[in-house]
């Protein structure tokens, strides 16, 4: 479930919190300090600081911008996959990695194992990238 109170002012979140997607119409909505304001962002409710923990996101058809993954600091502690500009990257903050992929993936998992400081994304069955080493000091991290 995302967070509206992160959810940058042009995000359009359903009524259950499971969707987003872009609203070029700006909407007036009460300013909170956990807001993105200039990053087209939004957290999940649910964070994480044990465990290992899996889910997965539908990629709208046909979305041609998109970023999705984890979060300890969204300024310095960003592990991602997404696509812009027709390119598959790998988001870590604060590079960018190209990734040979055939096509955009459509349906991404998530695979965070918070102790074993791995993030790893999967199309399907298929790997996509991880981030094998990744230092979350006991910090909250979110989807």
């Amino acid at each position: 479930t995302l967070d509206p109170d992160t959810a940058h002012p042009r995000l359009l979140l359903s009524g259950d919190g499971k969707r987003v997607r872009w609203d070029g119409t700006p909407r007036i909505i009460p300013d909170h300090p956990k807001r993105f304001d200039s990053s087209r962002c939004v957290l999940g409710l649910q964070g994480f600081t044990s465990g290992r923990h899996y889910w997965e996101v539908q990629v709208a058809p046909g979305a041609t911008t998109w970023a999705l993954g984890v979060a300890k600091d969204p300024a310095v502690g960003i592990w991602a996959v997404g696509l812009c500009g027709g390119l598959c990257q790998a988001l870590a903050s604060p590079s960018a990695v190209p990734l040979a992929l055939r096509r955009p993936p459509g349906l991404v998992g998530v695979f965070l194992d918070y102790e074993g400081g791995l993030v790893a994304f999967l199309d399907g069955e298929v790997p996509v990238f991880s981030y094998p080493g990744a230092v979350f000091g006991g910090e909250k991290v979110l989807p």
